[in-house]
């Protein structure tokens, strides 16, 4: 875990924990340029919200989905600053900006390990449903006072 109050860049001050997860480039995320295609940047914070959600929340994408919810991606706002390479190992950082009954903000920030700079940054908004109905629903204050860390 990073610890509280970090500052992103072009991004505004946290009051919740940052958490980091690492991947490796494969060889299915390089384009027809010889880089990262940028959807799969999109796929990298996903899978690292969902080893974070376990790991550090204490509740995982299942339990969400056992007691009828779910997240769903509403917006992302990301910027490419650098490519990332074939066999890059990459950092992933993640940490909520926001969360209230509506859903939750959550910024990110991909950084090459070996070079240490940032090759995305960005934002999700993500809304709670209800898995039954498929519309949108209140986040219970038990998720709100789970992910305030």
């Amino acid at each position: 875990m990073i610890s509280k109050f970090v500052y992103l860049p072009n991004m505004i001050k946290n009051q919740y924990s940052i958490f980091e997860s690492e991947l490796t480039v494969r060889p299915d995320d390089i384009d027809m340029f010889n880089h990262v295609h940028n959807s799969k940047y999109l796929d990298y914070v996903l899978a690292a919200r969902y080893e974070q959600m376990d790991k550090f929340y204490g509740m995982s994408w299942e339990h969400f989905a056992k007691n009828g919810y779910g997240w769903v991606v509403t917006k992302v706002t990301i910027s490419f600053k650098r490519a990332l390479l074939m066999g890059d190992v990459m950092q992933i950082r993640t940490g909520i900006l926001e969360m209230n009954e509506k859903g939750c903000t959550v910024q990110f920030e991909i950084i090459n390990k070996e070079t240490g700079k940032v090759a995305s940054d960005g934002v999700f908004d993500y809304a709670m449903i209800d898995l039954t109905t498929k519309k949108a629903c209140k986040v219970t204050t038990e998720m709100i006072k789970a992910y305030s860390i």
